[in-house]
This record gives structure tokens, C-alpha cells and sequence, in this order.
């Protein structure tokens, strides 16, 4: 048994002799003022040890009355095959008990006469052993429910971390769905370099490679500090640099936001976008700005272009951009939003918003 298992059936234990305890004071109490209502005061040591000893041996009797609580909980015939018999059974060992302990510890009546057990029997036996199978029934409801309120509550527990599990899963296939889109956009870039240009291709190559290491350190990050991202986008935007050559100019601006936690890799399909649909085809290029800013609780995320901006028919999503959405969704849910818009003077524009978190200093 661990010791997390020790220390919390203590706290049960402490709880349970707490509750028998105080529930024995307080029906102590109740038989001392009433003998002082009566006019016939009453010292506390005979109907608290009286109490005590009856609610210990409750207390005593409790384990095997939840034990019979799980026996005949499959069903309700099975629950009175079990309940009824046992109920009876325990309320009269119980008041045997007590009432032989009673007799052994009362002797002589205040009259002077014999106190035979006969007599005591006939006198409290019947509602001794009523109040004991009242007792019976009330623990037998109280264990059934925390027994019910523990199972709901594992199950809730079981259920979140299925969920969790589930939502790890889903955020890392859209994470690795990403490498090889990305991975071979650049190669066939590569690849149309290598007879034109083989110089540029071994450049863009080298940068490929670092660019593949930065991404291989957080493989199991889903989220990473905005600077963090910014080391991955600058190393993705050298790649890109030897693709466009001078005819790319980019402007970036995170602020004071580089401790945010943002998604691992959102930035770099959003920039891949506007550089293949909207920057590529510009025989004089063009530039592209990207920007990070809080705004209360949400940190906003923009990638702008000036390049051919959206068709007339309206956004078309395709691997990146629907990934970047459902990764959103999967991670913060309604609180993400992720707008694509043409900007005024010409291109297209990409907002992301999603709640603000620091940096751990951990």
C-alpha cells in the first residue's frame, strides 16, 4: 500500500470516528437535559459511556455494512433478498449486545428490585431494536450514496482523461500533418533548384536542415512561447528567402508578447499560404508583415501580404489553414477564433485570436 492509500484511509478512519463520536454527544446531551427538564439531573458518565459503546459498535459494524451495500447493489430483488434479512439479523445482535451490557453494568433498579434480563428484554427490547434497525437503514442509504457520489466522480475523472487523451491525439495528427505538407512543398522548391540554381539549392537545403532540427526539439510540444515560434518562422522564412531572393520583404513585431504560449508551428502554414497564393506569383514581389499584440485577455496573431489577395470567389481553405482552424478549435474551443480577410490596399489578411497565457518561469 502506498503511502497516498495509507493517509487517505486514515482521514476515513478519523472522519468516521469523528462523525460516531459526535453523533454519541449529542444524544448524550440530549438524555442529560432531559433528565433536568424532569427535575431529575443526571451526571454525563453513565448516557455518554452508554452512547459511545452503542455508536462504536456501529462504527465497528460499518465496514460489513457497506460490504452488503455493493452485495446487493446489482439489482432490487437481490437488494431486498440481502437487506431485509440482514437488517433484522444485525438490529437484534446489536441490541443483544448493548442490552446485555446494560444489564451486566445496571444491576439492582433504582427500587431495589432484581433487574432480570427477562424483564429488560420485555421493557426496551423492542425499541432497542427499532432504533438499531433504523440505524441500519440510514447507514446502509448514507454508504450507498458516497459509494454512488465516489463512482460519479471517478467516472467524471475517467471521462476527462479519456477527453484529454483524445484531444493529445487529435492536436498531435494535425501537428504532424503539417511536417510532411510543409516537407514536400520545400523539396519540389528544391527540386526545381537543383539544375537552375545548384548553389541556392544547397543553401536552401542547409536551411531546410536547420529548420528541421528546430522542430524535432519541441516534436512533443503543443504549445511553445511565441519566441520560441519566432526562431521556428525565421528559420522557415530563411528557406523561403533563397526561394524569392530579394524579391521578399518581411516585418515582424511581437511587442512585449514573446513570453505568450501559442500553438507549436501555428505561424508557419499561415506564412506559407500567403507566400504561395499570394507573394509567389508578383514578378516583383512583395512584402509580408506579421504581427503579435494582447488585447485584454487574448493575444491577437496577424500575417498580412500585399500580394494578389483572395479569389473572387471567396477564401478557399486548404491544408494549412483548415489544420491552423482545427487545431484552434481542438485546444481552446470558442474562446479561438481565426479570421481570413482581403486587406484594403491590396492582399490578404489572417488574424488569429485565442486566450493570453504566460510563460511558465518554471
Amino acid at each position: 500500500m502506498s503511502e497516498t492509500d495509507r493517509t487517505h484511509k486514515l482521514k476515513i478512519v478519523a472522519l468516521a470516528f469523528a462523525f460516531w463520536t459526535v453523533l454519541a454527544l449529542s444524544y448524550a446531551a440530549s438524555s442529560v437535559l432531559g433528565s433536568i427538564s424532569e427535575g431529575r439531573p443526571e451526571t454525563w458518565f453513565r448516557p455518554l459511556s452508554w452512547n459511545l459503546i452503542d455508536f462504536y459498535l456501529w462504527m465497528a459494524l460499518t465496514p460489513l455494512v457497506s460490504w452488503l451495500g455493493q452485495v446487493g447493489a446489482q439489482s432490487w430483488r437481490r437488494f431486498c433478498a440481502v437487506h431485509i434479512p440482514c437488517s433484522v439479523l444485525l438490529a437484534a445482535a446489536q441490541s443483544a449486545v448493548m442490552l446485555c451490557l446494560f444489564f451486566a453494568w445496571c444491576g439492582p433498579n433504582p427500587k431495589g428490585n432484581v433487574l432480570t434480563l427477562t424483564d429488560l428484554l420485555h421493557n426496551e427490547g423492542v425499541y432497542k431494536f427499532h432504533l438499531s434497525l433504523l440505524t441500519y437503514w440510514i447507514m446502509l442509504v448514507v454508504l450507498r450514496g458516497l459509494a454512488s457520489w465516489r463512482s460519479l466522480r471517478d467516472e467524471r475523472v475517467r471521462n476527462a482523461q479519456l477527453e484529454t487523451r483524445l484531444a493529445q491525439s487529435q492536436l498531435q495528427v494535425l501537428r504532424m500533418q503539417l511536417q510532411p505538407h510543409f516537407l514536400f512543398n520545400t523539396l519540389n522548391a528544391i527540386s526545381a533548384l537543383t539544375i537552375a540554381d545548384p548553389a541556392q539549392a544547397k543553401l536552401m537545403i542547409a536551411r531546410l536542415s536547420d529548420f528541421l532540427r528546430l522542430t524535432l526539439e519541441e516534436r512533443h510540444a503543443q504549445q511553445v512561447p511565441l519566441s520560441r515560434e519566432m526562431q521556428f518562422l525565421e528559420s522557415y522564412l530563411g528557406i523561403q528567402k533563397v526561394r524569392f531572393q530579394d524579391r521578399l520583404v518581411t516585418h515582424v513585431d511581437v511587442g512585449d508578447s514573446g513570453h505568450a504560449m501559442v500553438p507549436s508551428l501555428i505561424l508557419q502554414p499561415l506564412v506559407e499560404n500567403a507566400l504561395r497564393h499570394g507573394l509567389l506569383a508578383k514578378t516583383d514581389g512583395g512584402a509580408l508583415h506579421i504581427v503579435a499584440r494582447r488585447i485584454d485577455d487574448d493575444l491577437h496573431l496577424s500575417v498580412e501580404d500585399d500580394g494578389l489577395g483572395l479569389p473572387p470567389t471567396g477564401p478557399v481553405e486548404g491544408v494549412g489553414l483548415s489544420n491552423t482552424r482545427e487545431r484552434l478549435q481542438a485546444m481552446f474551443g470558442d474562446k479561438a477564433r481565426m479570421d481570413l480577410s482581403r486587406r484594403a490596399s491590396g492582399g490578404t489578411r489572417v488574424e488569429l485570436r485565442f486566450p493570453f497565457v504566460a510563460e511558465s518561469s518554471s
